[in-house]
């Protein structure tokens, strides 16, 4: 039990002198070093936060000699790859382009990495674990780095304010519009800090969250003969159905039971289930 007490700086040596798949325990220390983003609350001023565009790519740690994903486990990212990243740690998220979460994570969770598709992997680099002064200082101090790097497939992520929370929200519709999933606001003058907390949000023209598939039921008409939706099981024991958003290609070959899928909706009925749910992902075990 004595990796429990390892504060982050000790833990952050560990990762770096070991390639070995992480043990659950390490895993959730992992996890506890990543910074995670509540939803937006409407209402909130956004003038002392800095904001993103929020990425659809994976979460990754880079600590100066080893990548990461958030879970602890490593990446088997091509050594070209790492070669090219700067001795600094770095939380970011592996990204091709804005609706190619699928085909990025098809090819950074293989186990042997192909060197010709992680050509097209940009890391895009939004913090320094650990760094000093508030998340405005972090993020210039990050800026440097990445600019000095010159390095095609490390970019640093933009960060803007904004001037109220209509501003914000005509940003977002840009954003969306264009293709984007939405925002992230990050507090300028937070420290560096784990853990899910209101320093960190995300805005999004829709909800979104996970549920269990517990079982399959049959389609009707043009889907006869395929799924035609998953029953789905939140944390909270709430049951409903989701039909809506599958593919071909998922109704002929569905989510297994037992998988965890996240899905998007609007609202939620005075019995707290989600309106308009529309099947997402499904998420991929890290």
């Amino acid at each position: 039990m004595k990796q429990q007490c390892l504060n982050r700086r000790q833990f952050l040596s560990v990762l770096a002198v070991t390639a070995l798949s992480v043990s659950p325990l390490r895993a959730k220390i992992a996890n506890e070093l990543v910074l995670l983003a509540q939803d937006y609350r409407s209402g909130t001023d956004p003038r002392p936060f800095l904001v993103s565009e929020k990425l659809d790519g994976v979460r990754a740690i880079w600590d100066g000699k080893v990548l990461r994903f958030r879970s602890g486990r490593l990446i088997a990212a091509p050594p070209s790859f790492l070669a090219k990243l700067p001795p600094a740690s770095i939380d970011g998220e592996l990204w091709l382009a804005r609706g190619q979460f699928d085909a990025l994570s098809g090819i950074v969770r293989k186990a042997e990495p192909i060197e010709a598709e992680w050509q097209r992997v940009i890391y895009m680099a939004f913090e320094m674990p650990n760094g000093e002064g508030g998340f405005r200082e972090r993020s210039a101090a990050l800026k440097k780095i990445v600019t000095a790097a010159a390095n095609p497939q490390l970019r640093w992520v933009e960060q803007y304010q904004v001037a109220n929370e209509a501003a914000l929200r005509r940003k977002l519709e840009e954003v969306v519009q264009q293709g984007g999933e939405g925002l992230v606001l990050h507090r300028a003058d937070a420290p560096y800090m784990t853990g899910r907390n209101e320093a960190l949000q995300k805005m999004k023209p829709l909800a979104d969250a996970e549920a269990v598939v517990i079982a399959h039921l049959p389609g009707k008409g043009r889907h006869k003969g395929k799924l035609g939706a998953l029953q789905m099981r939140t944390a909270e024991g709430v049951e409903f159905r989701l039909g809506t958003g599958l593919s071909d290609a998922q109704r002929a070959d569905p989510p297994k039971i037992g998988s965890t899928v996240t899905y998007i909706y609007r609202d939620k009925t005075p019995q707290g289930k989600p309106r308009f749910a529309s099947f997402l992902r499904v998420k991929l075990e890290e």
